[in-house]
């Protein structure tokens, strides 16, 4: 997990809480402090730290960007399974028992996800489910078209994404262009349909997606797939046309009814 300046101090204590009270405890939780913090911030982190002996703090002295921090946490963790989480979000209690039985029967998989369900960062109310598709083979095809997995539920084989390079700048993709390179090493990717995680989201989730500079990052992770013969020309000019539309001309509030009517339900 990564926590830096902006980040609400409840919502962090939720989060970090929801990780502490799993069913299966955490052996350590790595958090990656990304830059200066408010006190509040730093006190529910020492509050953490001190209670709890497996929370380990790793700070860094500017704030580098989430793809930085995570590839930091990741150098700096100690096991073999490796988990994911944002500092606003929470946990089912169960969900690393799910993932590490899961796991525990299936010895081929690399990465393993699982469905969220978002509510209203200013309300909590419950608004919608993300579920993607289960199976390597429907995942590797998903892929092709959209990243196949919601990456704050994700829990993965270090080795392997460290085989595959870890983490590495991309603008808003950082997880996108990870999974293709493990994808290319032939790593095996699941997700479990069972709820992992409470998400949450707010109008900035629409504003985020769209813009020229989030567009030109997307048209950039097609062209590698494309170079990579992941996909065809024709579904390289399919996709980056839907992107162009969805991200550089649509109004904000049809941007937010796309995204809420074709890729969540209720």
């Amino acid at each position: 997990m990564s926590v830096y300046k902006n980040d609400n101090p409840d919502h962090f204590y939720k989060a970090i809480q929801s990780v502490v009270n799993q069913t299966i405890v955490p052996n350590e939780i790595i958090v990656v402090v990304d830059g200066p913090i408010p006190n509040n911030t730093e006190q529910i982190l020492s509050q953490f730290a001190t209670e709890n002996d497996f929370v380990r703090v790793v700070k860094l002295e500017k704030n580098m960007g989430h793809g930085y921090a995570r590839n930091i946490g990741l150098q700096k963790s100690s096991y073999e399974y490796v988990a994911l989480m944002d500092s606003d979000d929470i946990c089912l209690e169960n969900r690393f028992e799910l993932q590490l039985n899961f796991f525990e029967q299936n010895k081929d998989i690399s990465i393993l996800g699982g469905t969220i369900e978002e509510f209203s960062k200013e309300t909590d109310i419950n608004l919608s489910k993300r579920k993607l598709p289960e199976t390597d083979a429907e995942l590797k095809k998903y892929m092709k078209y959209r990243c196949p997995f919601n990456q704050m539920s994700v829990m993965f084989k270090k080795a392997d994404v460290i085989k595959a390079g870890g983490y590495i700048d991309w603008f808003c993709n950082e997880d996108y262009y990870l999974w293709i390179r493990m994808a290319l090493k032939n790593y095996k990717f699941h997700n479990l349909q069972q709820t992992l995680l409470k998400v949450r989201t707010n109008e900035n989730f629409y504003k985020r997606r769209g813009g020229f500079k989030y567009f030109k990052s997307e048209a950039k992770i097609q062209k590698l797939m494309f170079s990579k013969d992941i996909i065809s020309l024709p579904v390289f000019l399919y996709n980056v046309s839907i992107r162009f539309i969805v991200q550089v001309l649509l109004t904000e509030r049809l941007r937010k009814y796309f995204f809420k009517t074709f890729t969540r339900s209720n």
